[in-house]
C-alpha cells in the first residue's frame, strides 16, 4: 500500500481499502497527494545528493565539505509559488524539505561562493556562482516551422525523432570535440530533452567559455520571418560535415521527408523552394513537380531527388547553390538549442526524476547510445508508478520498492552508467589535487 499524507502505511492513494482481488483504479490526473506518495516512496534522494556532492562527501582528504551546501535549489510549489536560493547540507535535509514542501518542480542552480540561503548576509560581490554544469535545453516546440504532425508542446512518434538526432549530434560533439565524458541526458517530461555535462572542467567554465561552446554548436540562425535558417559559407566545418553525413542526411531522406510529407503538398514544398536563392532553379522544379504524376507513396522521394539532381548538377558552379541541399537538411533536422540556458552559469534547470505536472511523466534519463529506442509515450507516469506500488502490497523493511516499478530501470541506468563513473573520476581528481597540494607544502617547508 502507499502512504499518502496521514502517516498510515495502510492507506491507498485514493484512501479506499480494496476488497480482495479488486483492481485499484488510479486516475491519470496529477495531484499533490500522488506526488507526496512519490516523494515518500520513490524519489532517489541519496543518488541525487551523491551527484550534487561530486565526491565532496567528507570521506576523502581534500574534500570541500561546504561544497554541496553552496548549491542552489529552487522549488515551485502548488499555486505557482516559486522559492529560490534554497540549500541543503545533508541528504536528510534535502529529503525532509522535499517531503514537507511537496514541490511540483525542483530546479537545480549553480554552486555559489557562499551558502545561497544566507546570501543576504553578504555583499552582492561576495555572492557569485563559482561552478555549474554545462547544460543544454532542446524543446520540440522550437521545430514548429518544420514539423506538420504536431505543434507547441504536443509530440508524437513522427516528430520525436528530431530529439533523437539532437541527442546524437550534440553528444558526439561534446565527447569528440571537447573531450567531455560525464554527460547526462534527461527527458524533460513533456516536450524535449535536457543535457547535463558534469566533468570538472565543464563545471568550472566561465560564462564566456560557455557561450563559445554554445556558439560552436549553434547553426540554426533564423527566425519565423527568415526564409533561410542555415547559411553555409566556405568549406563545411568538420563538425557539421560529420553531423550531416553520419546522422542528419540519412534521417532526413529515409524518415523525415516521409513522416512529415514535406513534398506532398504545395504549401510545404514551397517552404523548401524559398530556401533556394536562384529563381531559375525554383521555377524549373515547380514545373517538374506540377507535371509529376507519380503516386503519393513515392512523391516525396521523387521530388527530393529532382531537387538534389538539379542543385548538384555541374551546370551550377556557384557553391551557394550546390550547398542548398545541405542547408535544407540542416534547417529541418539540426538541433535547435536554447542558447541562453547554456551561456550563463546561474541558469536553473529542472532536476531529473521530477514529475511533470501537465503530463504526469517522470523526467527520466535517456541513454544516448540507445536514444532511438526511447519512447516518450512509454515513460513512467505518476499514476502508473503508484498503481505498481499498490499492486505490490506491503513489503518487508528495507526492501527496495523501486525495483518493483517501471522506474527501476531508469534508476539503475543513472547509478551504473552515469553516477558511478562520475564519482570515481571525482574521487581521483580530489585525491590528485590533495596530493599535489601536500607535495607543494612539503617542498615549501624544505626551503
Amino acid at each position: 500500500m502507499v502512504e499518502v499524507e496521514n502517516g498510515r502505511d495502510d492507506m491507498l492513494i485514493d484512501g479506499i481499502e480494496p476488497k480482495k482481488n479488486q483492481n485499484i483504479e488510479i486516475p491519470e490526473e496529477f495531484n499533490a497527494n500522488y506526488l507526496r506518495a512519490y516523494y515518500a516512496k520513490l524519489f532517489p534522494y541519496t543518488d541525487m545528493y551523491k551527484w550534487m556532492s561530486y565526491g565532496n562527501d567528507g570521506r576523502h582528504p581534500g574534500c570541500d565539505q561546504s561544497y554541496v551546501g553552496r548549491r542552489e535549489f529552487s522549488f515551485t510549489l502548488e499555486n505557482d509559488i516559486y522559492v529560490r536560493f534554497l540549500s541543503f547540507n545533508s541528504v536528510t535535509e534535502l529529503e525532509k524539505a522535499i517531503k514537507e514542501k511537496c514541490p511540483f518542480k525542483i530546479d537545480i542552480g549553480a554552486v555559489y561562493s557562499v551558502d545561497p540561503a544566507k546570501k543576504d548576509a553578504y555583499s552582492q560581490n561576495a555572492f557569485t556562482p563559482v561552478e555549474r554544469e554545462l547544460v543544454f535545453d532542446i524543446d520540440i516546440s522550437d521545430y514548429d516551422d518544420v514539423r506538420f504532425c504536431c505543434s507547441g508542446a504536443n509530440v508524437c512518434s513522427n516528430c520525436w525523432p528530431l530529439m533523437t538526432v539532437a541527442i546524437k549530434v550534440i553528444d558526439t560533439a561534446l565527447r569528440d570535440d571537447f573531450g567531455f565524458n560525464h554527460i547526462l541526458w534527461v527527458y524533460s517530461g513533456r516536450r524535449g530533452v535536457h543535457c547535463w555535462v558534469c566533468d570538472g572542467k565543464a563545471r568550472r567554465l566561465n560564462n564566456e567559455q560557455r557561450a563559445a561552446i554554445t556558439e560552436y554548436l549553434h547553426v540554426y540562425k533564423g527566425n519565423e520571418n527568415s526564409n533561410k535558417k542555415v547559411s553555409l559559407m566556405g568549406p563545411l566545418h568538420p563538425f557539421l560535415a560529420r553531423s550531416y553525413t553520419e546522422v542528419l542526411k540519412d534521417f532526413f531522406e529515409e524518415k523525415f521527408i516521409y513522416s512529415q510529407e514535406l513534398f506532398s503538398n504545395e504549401e510545404r514544398y514551397e517552404k523548401i523552394l524559398e530556401m533556394i536563392p536562384e529563381e531559375s532553379v525554383t521555377s524549373e522544379l515547380r514545373g517538374k513537380w506540377l507535371d509529376n504524376k507519380r503516386s503519393r507513396d513515392d512523391i516525396n522521394m521523387a521530388r527530393w531527388g529532382h531537387l538534389k539532381q538539379l542543385l548538384q548538377s555541374g551546370k551550377h558552379k556557384a557553391l551557394g547553390i550546390r550547398r542548398c541541399v545541405e542547408e535544407i537538411v540542416l534547417s529541418f533536422t539540426y538541433p535547435r538549442l536554447d542558447k541562453e540556458v547554456s551561456k550563463h552559469m546561474n541558469h536553473l534547470l529542472k532536476a531529473p526524476f521530477c514529475v511533470h505536472p501537465k503530463t504526469g511523466h517522470v523526467c527520466i534519463p535517456i541513454d544516448p547510445n540507445h536514444c532511438e529506442e526511447f519512447d516518450p509515450s512509454a515513460v513512467p507516469t505518476l499514476s502508473k508508478l503508484l498503481e505498481e506500488l499498490n499492486r505490490g502490497g506491503l513489503r518487508s523493511e528495507g526492501e527496495d520498492e523501486l525495483e518493483n516499478t517501471s522506474l527501476g530501470k531508469s534508476i539503475r541506468y543513472f547509478r551504473s552508467s552515469f553516477l558511478q563513473p562520475l564519482l570515481k573520476s571525482c574521487k581521483e581528481e580530489i585525491e590528485s589535487s590533495y596530493a599535489a597540494k601536500t607535495q607543494q607544502s612539503k617542498n615549501s617547508l624544505s626551503w
